[in-house]
């Protein structure tokens, strides 16, 4: 079977087990955010924060509960990382520097998953379990919380409640991703994933299975735990330092395209939990088209740009291969490199520098779109409803009527909020790549010159700005400058859009649907998803295109 058509079936088997829990998964997240009823160990986890899950909540006091737990959670991680040294079964784990460990902190609370650091070298099992793994979970549910009063927004009338966060957050840890989770470490353990708490072990090195005299260290770790909700979370931090490159987190072709599958499903499914949601279907296929569309082009190019390179060693390898593992090839890296990159993941299982000059770029493109196709888990849907409000707007522009969405009307107020989310991110990214090349310190971490180190920096900022992780990797990150400003990129690029997301559904709830007329637009059909895809991608390309001309486009253009 050539490279190519084994990339085509397992894009195509993707899609189809995609398609089958699509529904399913959809339908019962929302079942859980519209139930009343409360578990017995929910009730437990209420009473024990001190929470009424039954309170409806305004806007701002929903918004203090998102920020009140993020804050939280930022200092418990930042102290366990600076306590690791003392702590229990450390294993002879060192404490953490303070700006690494205020960068990891950050990063993991952010849902983000940056690492600066050597996973298997510089955290013990107390951090990785009690730490990271804790807040790739409750990040991931932060997350789908803030996207569920974003959609009660539009579905309720004149309240102004938003639901209850500690509710949301609760249910989201407790009745969707620790099921799912526990399912998908099994069939990871399955796939020959580790799972265990052993300690450094010293093993020998061999070449074509021969004896070469020296050794190595391997350090074990409850790996296909964290891998499951690593992916399902969208979150992306790696047990080890290769991430889902190493065969301890990802041994086989099977179960590479199982962490693709994991990182995509919910984000995708909660197009139809935000239709069922808002009581029409219909509106949910047209935000999962929307997102599909992108999705399956960013694939299609990316396949194309990595398998078009020809001479006799690309022949022979079946494409562009370097950075890439041999178990997984061209066309699954590909789909992972878009899939991670297009969802706030962060999760590599190659090596993006090492990418042609063009695929590289439609790395770092997905980032910028605002991680919307499908985006990550929550984030992914309440960006792409943001974009589907600018769309509205311009199309109202357009006939001269006031823009509606859902029966709700997009004003100066709306349209301000929304404006605010779309800006923000840019800002961060573009003016910190700035200051980074423009002073000399920051510029010594690159490892390349010219546009590829410029590809650099521009993709570390990219990726913390909206919350990936993922990084070039040619880039020496681990500094005072890059773990503080890259820090700050991610603090500000996930609450801050938050804010305003949230501000905006306070808005929304506080309004009576309006009816459809005649002139109304229609916003659940193809025309509609076709001017959605559009706005996306003129934003984007008239926000990002002067850098991207400076970086990835420079090299693949030169080569």
């Amino acid at each position: 079977m050539s490279p190519v058509l084994a990339g085509i079936l397992q894009l195509l088997a993707l899609i189809a087990a995609l398609a089958l829990v699509h529904r399913p998964l959809g339908d019962h997240m929302a079942r859980v955010y519209s139930s009343d009823r409360h578990l017995r160990v929910e009730k437990w986890i209420y009473k024990g924060i001190g929470a009424d899950p039954d309170t409806g909540m305004r806007w701002p006091a929903y918004l203090r509960g998102v920020l009140a737990f993020s804050a939280a959670g930022v200092l418990f991680l930042y102290l366990l990382q600076r306590l690791q040294g003392v702590l229990p079964g450390s294993l002879g784990f060192s404490s953490i520097d303070p700006d690494q460990a205020f960068n990891t902190a950050v990063s993991f609370v952010t849902n983000t998953n940056w690492q600066s650091y050597y996973g298997e070298q510089a955290m013990g099992h107390v951090v990785q379990t009690a730490g990271l793994a804790v807040q790739n979970f409750v990040s991931a549910a932060v997350g789908i919380a803030v996207a569920v009063a974003l959609v009660r927004g539009f579905a309720r009338s004149r309240g102004g409640d938003l639901g209850n966060f500690w509710a949301d957050l609760v249910r989201g840890v407790v009745r969707i991703l620790i099921p799912l989770s526990v399912v998908a470490a099994i069939v990871l353990v399955a796939c020959g994933v580790i799972q265990n708490f052993s300690g450094i072990h010293e093993v020998g090195q061999f070449v074509d299975g021969h004896s070469s005299g020296g050794s190595q260290q391997w350090n074990g770790g409850a790996v296909a735990s964290q891998e499951a909700i690593k992916e399902l979370g969208t979150n992306g931090g790696g047990y080890f330092n290769a991430n889902s490159a190493h065969p301890f987190e990802n041994p086989t072709p099977f179960s590479n395209l199982f962490e693709i599958f994991l990182l995509l499903v919910v984000p995708f499914s909660l197009t139809r939990t935000f239709g069922r949601m808002v009581g029409s279907l219909k509106q949910g296929y047209a935000i999962l088209a929307t997102m599909a569309t992108i999705w399956v082009g960013f694939v299609a190019l990316m396949m194309w740009t990595e398998f078009a390179h020809h001479g006799p060693a690309f022949d022979l390898a079946g494409g562009a291969l370097e950075g890439k593992e041999t178990r997984f090839g061209v066309g699954a890296s590909s789909i992972f490199a878009v899939s991670t990159t297009l969802t706030s993941t962060g999760a590599v299982d190659s090596f993006h520098s090492s990418f042609t000059g063009l695929g590289g770029g439609i790395t770092m493109l997905g980032m910028q779109l605002g991680e919307i196709a499908p985006g990550g888990t929550g984030s992914g849907l309440y960006g792409m409803l943001i974009m589907a409000i600018i769309a509205v707007f311009i199309a109202g522009l357009m006939v001269g009527r006031t823009p509606e969405y859902l029966g709700k009307k997009i004003g100066t107020r709306e349209i301000k909020f929304a404006a605010l989310y779309i800006l923000i991110t840019p800002a961060l990214v573009l003016v910190l790549t700035a200051a980074a090349m423009a002073l000399p310190t920051p510029g010594n971490s690159m490892t390349n010159t010219g546009a590829h180190g410029f590809s650099e920096i521009l993709y570390a900022y990219t990726s913390a700005a909206n919350n990936n992780g993922s990084a070039f990797a040619g880039l020496n990150a681990d500094t005072q400058w890059f773990n503080t400003t890259l820090g700050l990129a991610m603090l500000l690029g996930r609450f801050l859009p938050m804010v305003f997301v949230l501000a905006l559904a306070g808005s929304l709830a506080g309004q009576k649907p309006v009816p459809a007329t005649a002139g109304t637009l229609r916003t659940d059909k193809p025309l509609f998803t076709g001017l959605l895809v559009g706005a996306i991608l003129i934003i984007t390309g008239l926000t990002y295109f002067p850098a991207l001309a400076l970086g990835p486009l420079a090299e693949g253009l030169a080569s």
